[in-house]
C-alpha cells in the first residue's frame, strides 16, 4: 500500500483509509461485531493503517467497535475520531445537537480514549463547526489536549475557508475532512486552494457518493427508514434517474482500464493531489479489496481531462443534504 502525508504534517498514512461509520450507524442496522472486526483486520493485512470513527456514530458503539478491533495492534495504525455534538444514545443520524464548548471537547476526548482503549487520539476532528463557539476557542481546547498528550493532531470537518484559517492560526490543522467526489466537487472552488496554501491534508468522506458511484443502484433502489440516504434529496428515484449518467461514465472508463466504477472514482480522487486520502467505507471484505485495488489504477493526464470534460456536461440532480443539515456545512 502506498503512503501519503496529510499536508505538511508528519502524519503519514495509507493512501486509502477505512471509514468505519457504516458498520454501526447511518446505513441501516448495525452489523455483526465479529464480522466487522474481521473486515477491519483484513484492511490492516492489506496495508490500510488509517481508520475513521466518531463518538456520534451509534452514538458511541462505533468507537467501541474500532477500539476492540485496533487497540491490540495500536502500534500499526492511526485512529481518527471526532467531537462536536451532544450525543444521545439511540439518536438518529442528523438529530444530534451541536456542542463544541471547550470543556465538552475535553470531556469527549477522555470518553473517546476510554472507548477506543488507547492512550492518545491520532487525529481529533471537530465534526461540524459550532456557530455558538468561536473557532479559536475550539482550536485552543484541542491545543491543550495536544500539550497534555491526549491528542496528536487537530482536524476540522466540513469547515469553510475562513474558519480553517482562523483555527490554523491558533493550532495548526493537520487535515480537513470533507465530502468530495466526482459528483460533489464544491471543495475545488475555495477549500482545496486554501488547504494547499496552508499545507493541510484533505480526507474525503463519501468518496463513492454514499455508494452511488459503485454502480449498484438504479431507480428501483429503495432505502430503509433507518438508512440515512432515505432522507437525502440526491437519492430520490427521480434524482437517481438523472444521476445515473455519472455511473455510465465511470463504467465506460472502467471497461477501458479493466477496473470497476468504484476504482475509477477513487483513482480520480487520488490523482487530484498527493495529500488527499479518501476513506471509503464498507462492511464487506470483497468491497474492501475492490476499493484498495484503486491504488493500482493509473489514470493519465489525458484520462483525467476526459473525465473532467465529461463530468462538466453532467447535471447533478438533488442537493446532497436536506436544508437543516446543509446549514451545518461550510461555516
Amino acid at each position: 500500500m502506498q503512503k501519503r502525508k496529510l499536508g505538511k504534517s508528519n502524519l503519514e498514512v495509507s493512501a486509502l483509509g477505512l471509514g468505519c461509520m457504516g458498520m454501526s450507524f447511518s446505513y441501516g442496522a448495525a452489523h455483526d461485531e465479529n464480522e466487522m472486526i474481521a473486515v477491519i483486520h483484513k484492511a490492516v493485512d492489506l496495508g490500510v493503517n488509517f481508520f475513521d470513527t466518531a463518538e456520534v456514530y451509534g452514538p458511541f458503539t462505533n468507537e467501541l467497535l474500532v477500539g476492540k478491533a485496533l487497540s491490540p495492534i495500536r502500534d500499526k495504525v492511526f485512529i481518527a475520531t471526532k467531537f462536536g455534538f451532544n450525543c444521545v444514545p439511540g439518536g438518529k443520524p442528523g438529530t444530534q445537537t451541536l456542542n463544541s464548548r471547550p470543556e465538552h471537547i475535553k470531556e469527549v476526548a477522555d470518553a473517546s480514549l476510554k472507548r477506543l482503549n488507547i492512550d492518545s487520539i491520532d487525529l481529533f476532528y471537530q465534526h461540524r463547526v459550532d456557530p455558538a463557539v468561536p473557532i479559536e476557542d475550539v482550536a485552543g481546547a484541542v491545543r491543550d489536549l495536544i500539550h497534555a498528550g491526549k491528542v496528536k493532531h487537530f482536524g476540522l470537518s466540513e469547515a469553510g475557508a475562513k474558519t480553517i484559517r482562523r483555527a490554523h492560526a491558533v493550532q495548526p490543522v493537520t487535515a480537513l475532512q470533507s465530502e468530495y467526489s466526482l459528483w460533489w466537487r464544491a471543495p475545488e472552488a475555495e477549500i482545496i486552494p486554501t488547504l494547499e496554501e496552508l499545507g493541510i491534508g484533505l480526507v474525503p468522506y463519501s468518496p463513492l457518493g454514499k455508494g452511488f458511484l459503485t454502480g449498484r443502484m438504479d431507480q428501483s433502489t429503495t432505502f430503509a427508514g433507518n438508512d440515512f440516504r432515505s432522507q437525502l434529496p440526491r437519492f430520490t428515484p427521480e434524482a437517481i434517474a438523472v444521476n445515473l449518467a455519472f455511473v455510465d461514465l465511470l463504467r465506460r472508463i472502467a471497461e477501458e482500464k479493466r477496473a470497476t466504477p468504484a476504482q475509477i472514482a477513487l483513482s480520480w480522487l487520488l490523482a487530484q493531489k498527493p495529500w488527499i486520502v479518501p476513506i471509503p467505507g464498507t462492511t464487506k471484505v470483497s468491497r474492501l479489496e475492490e476499493n484498495i485495488g484503486a491504488v493500482s489504477v493509473q489514470l493519465s493526464s489525458a484520462d483525467l481531462r476526459a473525465i473532467n470534460d465529461a463530468v462538466a456536461q453532467l447535471p447533478v440532480e438533488g442537493e446532497r443534504y436536506p436544508e437543516h443539515l446543509a446549514k451545518m456545512t461550510g461555516l
